[in-house]
């Protein structure tokens, strides 16, 4: 009987308190709380009254539902929390789970209306924005998050991504320019600006942006990579060769670096290298394009039949690469020796297509730094071939002068024996 009057009690007094914060919040997400500690008190009451004790299963459901939940709510919201707030994003997250986004928002946004200052609630609102595209909306719940957190770097950062997403990209530099002030180490930051700044071909400025990040990830592969772009892109390719090089040495499997590196070997004339890290890049997405490259190689080594064997090889993966081998002078000895048949019908909507799927593999300024390297290539080696021309037809001319001039002296002194000859007559 005594235990029954202090429940009473314990649990009455609680409800009170439960009760207050309803008429002073006016939240009715306590309701169900007080319907709980009603129906534990009344059953108490009961057993009062008649005299009998409940088995004790629901003796521990009493003491549940009266005392122990609306003390762990009280105790949780004396630390801050607020209760309301906890079972709104709760039911939030089970709604977004099962897919009722709408339902989902409206319960958030009774939330954020009922407390406008609930971190949580404006958080899942941005997400589910975001999910439904509304990046302004999502924008605008993320800046409320910064607002009530000043130090939410990753807020801060996701603004500044939406804004890129809407091809704000100065507006987004300046945030990122902002928060990489306050919080350098933040990887995802620097990794934004500087491809933000490359794509406004402000290299320099990416290039510092890389090198500060590095100091806090020495080790990263993106970072010596995006460098080895930013530097090939400058025309620094000693420079772009040792990040390209530092890149392959974290990471093995990276076609891409093992290929622009072949590359800036070839265009500094190291053929027996450029062909090593061609071999190396085979493996992956390049395939095709290191394939051609190596035929090119073969060619200029003499190697006749490999180069035939790789060019053939490279328009079977990439039938493109034919039209281009048309045109380049180094392959003309070997163009009569291409067997692969190339059907050039429908051939605009599969290159299209094979577009679309290259830009989701590769971010766009890597796949422009690679051109430039082959435009680069070309260029180089157009221009080797020139000079070497300019040379033979230099020495072909100065043979003809030579001889020209020879036999202007022999006329000369031929002239000089026949007037010898009449003067002695």
């Amino acid at each position: 009987m005594l235990e029954k009057i202090a429940f009473n009690l314990i649990a009455f007094s609680i409800f009170i308190i439960i009760f207050f914060k309803i008429i002073r919040k006016n939240d009715t997400n306590y309701i169900g709380i007080l319907i709980l500690q009603a129906i534990g008190i009344t059953v108490s009451f009961i057993e009062i009254k008649i005299g009998i004790d409940a088995n004790p299963f629901f003796k521990t459901l009493r003491y549940i539902f009266s005392i122990i939940i609306p003390c762990f709510i009280i105790l949780m919201e004396l630390n801050g929390l607020n209760f309301s707030e906890v079972i709104s994003s709760m039911s939030a997250k089970v709604l977004m789970l099962i897919g009722d986004n709408k339902a989902a928002k409206n319960v958030l946004i009774k939330l954020v209306t009922k407390y406008p200052e609930s971190y949580i609630g404006h958080k899942l609102l941005a997400k589910i924005y975001e999910k439904e595209g509304g990046m302004r909306k999502a924008i605008d719940e993320y800046v409320k998050l910064v607002d009530i957190r000043r130090n939410d770097y990753k807020s801060y950062f996701k603004i500044a991504d939406l804004l890129n997403d809407l091809g704000q990209k100065n507006e987004a530099i300046q945030m990122l320019e902002n928060l990489i002030k306050n919080k350098p180490d933040l990887y995802e930051c620097s990794i934004l600006l500087g491809e933000l700044l490359c794509e406004q071909a402000r290299f320099k400025e990416a290039e510092r942006v890389y090198q500060e990040a590095l100091k806090f990830k020495p080790a990263d592969f993106d970072l010596y990579y995006n460098l080895g772009i930013v530097y090939t892109m400058l025309s620094e390719f000693q420079m772009a060769k040792e990040m390209y090089a530092k890149a392959a040495e974290i990471n093995h499997r990276a076609y891409g670096a093992n290929y622009n590196l072949g590359q800036i070997a070839f265009i500094q004339g190291d053929l027996d290298v450029a062909e090593k890290y061609f071999k190396h890049s085979l493996y992956g997405e390049l395939e095709a394009k290191a394939y051609y490259q190596l035929a090119k190689i073969y060619v200029l080594k003499g190697e006749k039949d490999m180069a035939i064997n790789f060019l053939n090889k490279a328009i079977e993966l990439e039938p493109e690469l034919l039209e281009m081998a048309n045109k380049e002078t180094v392959f003309q000895s070997i163009k009569q020796h291409i067997t692969v048949s190339v059907k050039m019908e429908n051939e605009p909507l599969q290159n299209e297509e094979d577009e679309k799927e290259e830009e989701k593999k590769i971010f766009k300024l890597e796949k422009q730094a690679r051109e430039y390297l082959e435009s680069t290539n070309s260029l180089v080696r157009d221009m080797n071939e020139n000079f070497v021309k300019q040379k033979v037809e230099e020495k072909v001319d100065r043979i003809f002068e030579d001889t020209k001039m020879k036999k202007e002296k022999e006329i000369e002194l031929e002239k000089e024996e026949n007037q010898k000859e009449l003067g002695s007559n």
